[in-house]
């Protein structure tokens, strides 16, 4: 299929690779030349590959999503991302867009819309949903966290006390408080616990494993 689009697939659960791969493989001008299991693989192949499109998750071992679409751009400018995941979060919206990815699409999508992604991003447009664009869009228009409130809400959804985070970041625990007020304030919570459950539904932290957090 010499005019067929090129498709790289990354993503590192087994089952549902090989699903794509056996989807892609029956339509009519598509053609899956490569796939990764990890963000390390996924480089490796795009090098190798060279694919027309490239469908990758978020959460990957070794190195993110993200990670790749910025290091796979910064020598292929031209490189062509759609965003396949489970992950809604407004951060992770952003920072997927941000590294340059074309689509962003949930795993829910009908096939007809995965099938369209592709051939719209292959003939250079950007495809967001509306829910996505919803989502960004409020992202935009929040009050982004300074780095230091940033380390201090990774810290406390890892269920770090005041002392242990004031420890942690060489700060006093008088400046832990004040930087957690205003995060509380800039993430419209209350409390530590709803800080956490926002940070990690919106992608704001992200974690290893779910033993990471304690709240």
């Amino acid at each position: 299929m010499s005019n067929a689009i090129r498709i790289l697939v990354v993503e590192d659960h087994h089952v549902v690779r090989q699903g794509l791969v056996a989807l892609l493989s029956v339509v009519d001008g598509v053609e899956v030349v490569g796939q990764a299991a990890d963000g390390a693989e996924a480089i490796k192949e795009y090098e190798t590959r060279h694919p027309d499109v490239t469908l990758i998750d978020l959460r990957l071992p070794k190195l993110s999503g993200v990670e790749v679409i910025q290091k796979v751009r910064s020598d292929h400018p031209h490189a062509r991302f759609i965003v396949l995941t489970t992950y809604d979060g407004d951060e992770d919206i952003f920072r997927a867009l941000q590294a340059g990815a074309r689509a962003y699409l949930l795993k829910g999508m009908t096939v007809d819309v995965l099938i369209s992604t592709i051939r719209s991003v292959h003939a250079g447009k950007s495809c967001i949903p509306p829910v996505i664009a919803q989502k960004l869009a409020e992202r935009m228009a929040t009050e982004q966290l300074t780095h230091r409130e940033q380390d201090v809400l990774e810290q406390i959804v890892r269920g770090k006390s005041n002392k242990e985070i004031g420890s942690e970041l060489e700060i006093s625990e008088a400046t832990v408080k004040t930087h957690i007020n205003n995060l509380l304030g800039k993430l419209g919570v209350e409390d530590r616990t709803q800080a956490a459950t926002a940070a990690i539904q919106r992608g704001l932290v992200q974690l290893e494993s779910k033993g990471d957090v304690r709240i």
